[in-house]
């Protein structure tokens, strides 16, 4: 092993890596930006998965001199090219978009954990408990609901005060009512 390759190989590697670096992120924000903004929403896992792809081309061209730009850049269209298919499907068929995306799961209604909605999204109470203080709440007792949305995030929704208003809880009703 030859300890200074691990520190410096080559000039042609640091040029390519500037030059095909630079052509290949003008390449992505030019594509992303053509894609349009639903591209990079990160609504559901699916789309985190894509996102987390785009990163990872990106590295490869950077870093692995198999890649050629083009080839890199084919891939990069390929993976925005199925994300605008994906999504295009996932508007005009239902069926379709509950296949690759999950519905919101309410986890705490009206203060009471729901076990089974627990179980089922797998979230231990404890873990429910670190949500709820990660949002400045005590506890469940002044919680309307915790919902856990299909991009992974929680919302907590708190329950309104007698006399006052709660923005959040149209939401929270709503979606007890399955709206």
């Amino acid at each position: 092993m030859q300890w200074a390759n691990m520190f410096f190989q080559s000039w042609d590697g640091i040029i390519r890596t500037l030059i095909v670096g630079t052509l290949a992120y003008a390449f992505l924000v030019v594509s992303l930006r053509v894609s349009g903004k639903r591209t990079l929403a990160k609504l559901n896992a699916f789309d985190l998965v894509i996102t987390v792809a785009f990163g990872s081309t990106l590295a490869s061209i950077l870093l692995s001199d198999g890649v050629a730009l083009a080839e890199g850049a084919a891939a990069l269209l390929l993976l925005i090219f199925l994300q605008y298919g994906v999504t295009y499907t996932s508007v005009r068929s239902k069926s379709f978009a509950r296949a690759v995306r999950s519905e919101p799961t309410l986890l705490l209604h009206d203060g009471v954990p729901l076990t089974e909605a627990l179980r089922r999204a797998r979230v231990t109470e404890a873990e429910l408990e670190t949500v709820v203080r990660t949002q400045g709440q005590d506890g469940f007792g002044a919680l309307s609901a915790v919902i856990l949305e299909s991009d992974g995030s929680f919302s907590v929704i708190k329950k309104t005060q007698k006399g006052g208003s709660n923005d959040d809880e149209p939401r929270a009703r709503a979606f007890r009512n399955g709206l």
